[in-house]
């Protein structure tokens, strides 16, 4: 009895420190997330959203399949039976939200996706109330209102008459694939006994077969345009940050953090993914009006409102996850 008390008094005593290191975690993802849309804005100079895609995901699928591997074993390379879902859930996740949002930045501004990203635990609940018929709760779709109307502001400048004039069609092609990622996450609930690793591994690798599939198609069809070795060799630190930190550190870190925080902590942290990219803008020399930082206040301060009022205590949140066979999101945007 003793032996046992001095143990539960030894984890609680550790318990800041392994909450200070997921925040910690959860900050780097989401900085190095926010960094992501500017470091790939310039990328799309070189390779197009096709081929830059490709560049991304193969190599970062590789080394997720061999992370797994070393961390789970040799047994967690099966599909179990699940291999299709598995493409399917990829190609939505990775091929849709890839292409995508490469296609609407390329047209668009870094703050622009940033903002439009920020949105998915919004997005989220809009899905579930079509697709689950979970309404959300007043307070729910009163923050969605209001986050919309933020990001329409950052978008139009807050001069709306100019919408149709400016980067609203690539936007909604960032939004297109914000809705197909936000599909992906809901789908890890429908591959039970997967791990976050394990399912983030096999449908990023399905996916990004898809992702070589499509973008085969768009090359022949005369859509994408393969870049020749010298230009690939053009943005070697572009590449490099998309596929290994944004897409293969920053979700580690984030399933590591979302464990240990809980996902109604973790979402939290998502605001500092616009923020990130606002500051980076200003940085670059891009002064931003009033309606625009403004728009970011409204959607920041939604979020934070909506998030803080509806969550649930974490016992009671992690027994209902458990006992609906639901993990936390194996990833948000990368």
């Amino acid at each position: 009895m003793v032996a046992r008390s001095a143990l539960d008094s030894e984890r609680i005593a550790m318990q800041p420190m392994r909450s200070t290191r997921a925040a910690g975690m959860l900050v780097f993802t989401t900085l190095a997330w926010g960094a992501m849309f500017a470091v790939a804005k310039t990328a799309l100079g070189a390779l197009d959203a096709f081929w830059l895609s490709l560049w991304r995901y193969v190599p970062a699928a590789l080394l997720m399949v061999v992370i797994l591997r070393v961390v789970e074993g040799r047994r967690a390379l099966s599909f179990d039976g699940a291999g299709v879902r598995l493409w399917l859930y990829g190609s939505l996740g990775f091929a849709g939200f890839s292409i995508l949002g490469f296609l609407g930045l390329s047209q668009s501004r870094p703050e622009h996706a940033a903002i439009i990203v920020a949105l998915m635990p919004l997005i989220t609940s809009l899905i579930n109330w079509a697709v689950r018929g979970q309404r959300p709760s007043p307070l729910t779709l009163g923050a969605i209102v209001v986050a919309l109307a933020g990001v329409v502001l950052v978008i139009t400048h807050g001069h709306l008459h100019l919408a149709a004039e400016g980067t609203l069609h690539a936007d909604a092609m960032v939004l297109a694939g914000v809705i197909c990622w936000v599909g992906y996450t809901m789908a890890a609930a429908t591959v039970p006994g997967f791990s976050a690793l394990r399912y983030t591994a096999h449908s990023m690798a399905l996916g990004s077969a898809s992702i070589v599939m499509v973008t085969i198609a768009a090359t022949i069809a005369g859509v994408a345009h393969p870049p020749a070795l010298d230009v690939v060799a053009s943005v070697p630190v572009e590449i490099a940050y998309l596929s290994l930190i944004g897409g293969v550190l920053a979700v580690l870190a984030w399933n590591a953090g979302i464990g240990v925080l809980g996902s109604a902590n973790g979402v939290l942290f998502i605001n500092l993914v616009p923020i990130t990219a606002f500051a980076i803008g200003v940085a670059q020399g891009h002064r931003f009006g009033a309606a625009e930082l403004s728009g970011v206040l409204l959607v920041v301060g939604a979020l934070v409102v909506n998030n803080v009022a509806t969550r649930e205590p974490r016992g009671i949140a992690q027994a209902s996850a458990k006992a609906g066979g639901i993990r936390p999101p194996a990833r948000s945007p990368a």
